[in-house]
Parts: C-alpha cells; sequence; structure tokens
C-alpha cells in the first residue's frame, strides 16, 4: 500500500525531481502540454526555478507538489502576471499526476490547494487555465471546483499531424 501524500510549495532543492516529473508527463502526453519533451528534456533543472516565485514578494507565482513516499508524483504552477493591469490574474499550468498515482484524488488536492494559494496572493481576482478539450477527466475536474468555459482555440496544439483543440476556463476568485 502507498503511504500518504503531501502537499507543499517546492523548494529549489525539488528542482531536479519536479524536472524528471515534467519530462516524463511531456514524453507521455504530448497533446496535453504546449511543451514539447524534446525541448524540454534539454533544459536544466534550474530553468524551472522562475516557478517557485521567489522573486515575487506579493505571492501567486508558486508551483507545488505531491509527494508520496519521497517520491513527486503531481505538480501545478500558478503563474502571475508582472504587468499592472493584468497583475490581477493567475495562470494555472502544468498540472501533472504521475500516471501510478492517478485516481487517488491527488489532482483534486493539488488543484484545491492552488486555488487556496492564490486567494492568499494580495490581488489576483482570477485563475485562468487552458486544457485540451478532449481530455475529458481533467476537464471535469476543473469544472467541479468552479472553473468555466469562456473560449476554445482550434488547432491550439499540433502533435505530428494531428491537431487538438484547448478549451480556455476561468474561476473568480471574488476577492
Amino acid at each position: 500500500m502507498a503511504g500518504e501524500v503531501a502537499l507543499r510549495a517546492l523548494a529549489v532543492d525539488d528542482l531536479p525531481a519536479y524536472k524528471a516529473l515534467r519530462d516524463e508527463t511531456l514524453a507521455r502526453h504530448p497533446e496535453a502540454f504546449t511543451s514539447d519533451a524534446a525541448t524540454e528534456q534539454a533544459r536544466a533543472p534550474s530553468a524551472y526555478l522562475p516557478r517557485l516565485g521567489l522573486d515575487r514578494p506579493d505571492g501567486g507565482q508558486f508551483t507545488l507538489g505531491a509527494w508520496r513516499d519521497g517520491r513527486l508524483v503531481g505538480a501545478v504552477t500558478c503563474e502571475r502576471e508582472a504587468r499592472m493591469k493584468v497583475r490581477h490574474i493567475g495562470h494555472l499550468t502544468g498540472m501533472m499526476v504521475r500516471a501510478e498515482a492517478r485516481g487517488a484524488g491527488i489532482g483534486r488536492r493539488l488543484l484545491d490547494a492552488c486555488i487556496a494559494e492564490a486567494r492568499r496572493a494580495r490581488g489576483i481576482e482570477l485563475l485562468t487555465l487552458s486544457v485540451t478539450s478532449t481530455n475529458e477527466p481533467a476537464v471535469r475536474l476543473y469544472e467541479t471546483a468552479g472553473f468555466r468555459r469562456y473560449g476554445r482555440l482550434p488547432h491550439a496544439l499540433k502533435v505530428g499531424r494531428a491537431y487538438h483543440d484547448k478549451d480556455l476556463m476561468m474561476l473568480a476568485l471574488g476577492n
């Protein structure tokens, strides 16, 4: 039986584990992410340092990880705009859960924790995300958390010869 899952913000020392999770997920699910596996595999773990938000004292830029038995099994990032007119918007990106950890509610816990952390950040009023339209479990997860679809970008991704649409979703935080 697998151990308990602990959620926490990633730290600098966690970046190699984050990169390994990301590389694996991008390779297994190219249709689900805007980034491509080959390009990301060439990046150093330190390239993901900005995702931790250590240089953002106002908050709203962070990556949360789900750890089980000392292994990173899931992650989600919230990126915040630095430009004044759009600083009230956070963008949820890179939601991923390892295949062997799916179905245990880890994605839901990461999403709920991400929303809660965004609510605590001064001035974030809106969260946005994009999700591959055919990824029905992810779309349902976001909808049950209160996200609503505000658009669809046809042919948003091209993987080989196949195109994939992206649903654009948002959640008003009521801050």
